[in-house]
């Protein structure tokens, strides 16, 4: 039973922060993109969550690595050996062989041509025999449901851990987009800073994000305010312990930077936009997706600055991912999938 080759067809939404996997339209891997690596022999110990839980907390012969920054690949090896980890993760049953795959993997729009390459040899070195890339807004819309190939304007931001991804969608292309390297990496660095410069206390990567996930705001006035969050850590003077209550809005005056820097985004790609399309995205609005779009009040500001509805999608999390399953199933008919063969 296991000599024989069989090929199954997967899509991937190779994120920053999050790694899912969709299989027969279900999704069976959402995973954080971390994995551990033994320093001396370069093997995997642990990938996903498993691996996230070791992150801050290794000693010296085990590194953590996020292998993607911004986006895209950085750690071209640790990317493969997380690839190859995760793809395990969902065909848990086969332990003899690895079956060959045929695999859909979204990119960042903005992705170079050389970073197009990173993600098709990573893919093909963890067994793809056919790699297709789609651009994440594309993904984002078809994940919500939009129909892409229509003679309509629609505006999609997506706001993932390393990219701010804005894309007008029509007719099956991507008309005007900006994608900017400014996402919640940024946003949770920024609380990092606040911290240690206001409050005079360290706290690691994932502190801040759980600071940024409980009273996270994009606005300084809210009509259902969060309670204060507790954090406790040393303090970088005396290395004591201290608890310090923050409040959400401490964090949205931290993120105000980084907040204006995806207005300024949107209101450029809405100047490169022709203005039939701009009617029909004034009708319809802007649709917003990928873990940023939860950030409270983030849409209300949105719309307030720039005088367009601004709509969170259902699942915002997974409409990336869900768009590329359906790519997945439509290769044939999507004229907009990349071949990674001819690239």
């Amino acid at each position: 039973m296991g000599r024989f080759s069989f090929t199954q067809e997967i899509a991937i939404d190779l994120g920053t922060a999050n790694t899912i996997i969709i299989h027969n339209d279900k999704i069976v891997v959402d995973e954080p993109s971390v994995v551990a690596l033994d320093r001396k022999t370069n093997k995997m110990i642990a990938v996903g969550e498993e691996a996230r839980k070791m992150h801050g907390k290794t000693h010296e012969n085990i590194r953590t690595v996020r292998p993607l920054r911004d986006g895209v690949i950085a750690d071209f090896d640790a990317a493969q050996q997380m690839m190859r980890g995760m793809i395990k993760m969902a065909f848990p049953g086969n332990r003899w062989f690895s079956p060959h795959l045929k695999m859909v993997v979204c990119i960042p729009s903005g992705s170079t041509g050389v970073e197009e390459r990173a993600v098709r040899d990573s893919s093909e070195k963890a067994d793809a025999r056919e790699v297709y890339l789609i651009q994440e807004p594309m993904a984002a819309a078809i994940g919500i449901g939009i129909d892409v190939e229509a003679a309509e304007g629609n505006m999609i931001v997506d706001i993932g851990g390393g990219t701010t991804e804005i894309a007008v969608i029509s007719l099956g292309g991507i008309v005007s987009n900006k994608s900017i390297r400014i996402a919640g990496d940024d946003l949770t660095a920024d609380v990092v800073e606040y911290m240690r410069r206001q409050h005079n206390i360290k706290v690691g990567e994932r502190t801040a994000e759980l600071i940024k996930i409980n009273v996270g705001s994009a606005l300084t006035s809210l009509d259902e305010p969060p309670e204060d969050y507790i954090v406790r850590g040393p303090n970088q003077m005396t290395a004591l312990p201290m608890e310090v209550p923050v409040s959400y809005q401490e964090v949205a005056h931290c993120i105000e930077k980084s907040i204006s820097k995806i207005e300024a985004a949107v209101l450029s790609a809405l100047e490169q936009t022709p203005p039939e399309l701009y009617a029909d995205i004034v009708r319809n609005g802007i649709w917003m997706t990928g873990g940023g779009a939860l950030l409270r009040g983030l849409n209300k500001r949105l719309t307030n600055k720039i005088g367009i509805p601004f709509h969170i999608a259902d699942d915002p999390l997974h409409a990336v991912a869900r768009g590329t399953g359906t790519a997945l199933k439509n290769v044939d008919k999507f004229a907009f999938l990349k071949n990674g063969n001819e690239i």
